[in-house]
């Protein structure tokens, strides 16, 4: 009967080691095939980091275009081809600091709805350049903030996609050590110590010196 259940503890063991592993593996394989297809993505769009794109440049830039209270990258991608996630990122910085200059600093929530004949916008339709049919003319700086939040979200998609890629993998990689461990155990490669009875440890601590 005790040789029964050992035996049945070691194939529960055994089967569930096997799981962890094929489970780890799997994890592993595919946090590699998502990272290498962010990466062949990013390759294919050609993107590289322009003159400038250094914390130091793009101070001097902001300082001349009067811009305040924004948060600068402090990375660089100047030169650099834009092929992983973080470069990603870190160019979708310098893109929406460049669209906060042409924009004077406001985000598309923050600048008037139609285009004005003095170029500042407005949100009176009254003062606004309008369509022959009356309609109210967009305001153009507004198409800026667009381009840019699209562009923008691809590359922060980017560096996401990678950083849970990566994040798989170290799962996987975990679990896959602890379905090796437990499969030693389970073919008695590797065995638990011994512990000593309750008892017995017990009668050395009561035991007088």
């Amino acid at each position: 009967m005790q040789k029964s259940r050992k035996s049945a503890r070691r194939v529960a063991g055994l089967v569930a080691a096997l799981i962890l592993i094929v489970f780890g593996v799997a994890a592993v394989v595919q946090g590699l095939d998502g990272r290498s297809t962010v990466r062949d993505a990013l390759a294919l769009e050609k993107v590289t980091g322009e003159a400038g794109m250094t914390p130091a440049g793009i101070a001097a830039k902001a300082n001349a275009a009067g811009l305040q209270g924004v948060d600068l990258p402090t990375c660089s991608v100047e030169g650099k081809a834009v092929t992983g996630g973080a470069d990603a990122r870190c160019f979708a910085q310098y893109m929406r600091i460049d669209a906060l200059m042409a924009t004077g600093g406001k985000t598309y929530a923050q600048m008037p709805r139609y285009a004005s004949k003095d170029g500042k916008g407005t949100d009176d339709l009254a003062l606004a350049v309008k369509f022959p049919n009356g309609v109210g003319m967009p305001n153009p700086a507004r198409n800026v903030w667009i381009t840019e939040t699209a562009l923008t979200t691809a590359l922060n998609t980017s560096y996401m996609a990678e950083e849970i890629s990566l994040f798989g993998i170290a799962v996987g990689g975990a679990f896959l050590l602890v379905g090796l461990a437990l499969g030693a155990f389970g073919l008695g490669g590797v065995r638990m110590p011994k512990m000593a009875p309750a008892k017995r440890r017990e009668e050395r601590v009561t035991q007088p010196a």
